[in-house]
């Protein structure tokens, strides 16, 4: 009786992929409130007493939601929307406590060079999502709004907070509309509202299950080292 060693192009491997639904809708509209609310603080269009109660809802609704739109992110095998949301959450959290232990209206030079520090961070995820401008587009604009939100905080100045709040009024604008593509374009599986995609995401509703699974076997989690 022998054995027989398989060679290694008889080895097969199986690699089970489970659907995930787009986390980018979830993380989005999560970002629309956080950054709309402290715009309304920012613009003086609501009292900076209600300063607590912002940071509340934005520690209670957008840090978890957009965690969890990180985790998913991660899990439908995007590094962007995961990296993107993950960095999100992080930042509204700091945002959030921020506020909730200082003095309404008050300004805080740490939480500024924190901003800032996030605001490069944003550019990670940005560049990378070159497939979908709808995502570049809305990650962009955050890190913008935290750039300048971070150098308000660090210098005081109402200029910068008051473009700040525009900036967060912009963005709260995009990124209802890019949620509602997503979220579209999930649902009845074809593009209704242009999201951008372009590049390798330009088949991403038309290509084969082959071609859409052609690279897996390379992507961290499959690959032997991440």
């Amino acid at each position: 009786m022998s054995t027989r060693t398989a060679a290694p192009d008889e080895i097969q491997t199986r690699v089970v992929v489970r659907p995930v639904g787009n986390p980018l809708p979830l993380g989005f509209l999560a970002l629309m409130v956080a950054t709309t609310t402290v715009a309304m603080l920012q613009l003086g269009v609501i009292g900076p007493e209600q300063g607590h109660v912002v940071a509340l809802g934005v520690l209670v609704l957008t840090v978890p939601l957009q965690a969890i739109a990180s985790v998913l992110g991660f899990l439908a095998r995007d590094p962007v929307a995961g990296t993107g949301m993950g960095v999100l959450a992080g930042t509204w959290a700091a945002v959030g406590f921020t506020m909730l232990g200082a003095p309404p209206g008050a300004t805080s030079p740490a939480l500024g060079v924190l901003l800032v520090c996030s605001a490069v961070a944003m550019v990670v995820p940005t560049v990378a999502a070159t497939g979908k401008l709808a995502g570049l587009s809305v990650m962009g604009l955050s890190a913008a709004r935290f750039a300048v939100t971070g150098v308000g905080q660090l210098t005081g100045s109402p200029v910068w907070l008051t473009g700040a709040g525009w900036l967060g009024v912009a963005l709260g604008l995009l990124a209802a509309y890019a949620a509602l593509a997503f979220e579209l374009e999930d649902v009845q599986h074809v593009t209704v509202l242009p999201v951008g995609r372009r590049g390798p995401g330009a088949d991403t509703m038309t290509a084969s299950t082959r071609e859409e699974l052609a690279t897996v076997a390379h992507e961290a989690g499959v690959r032997k080292q991440v």
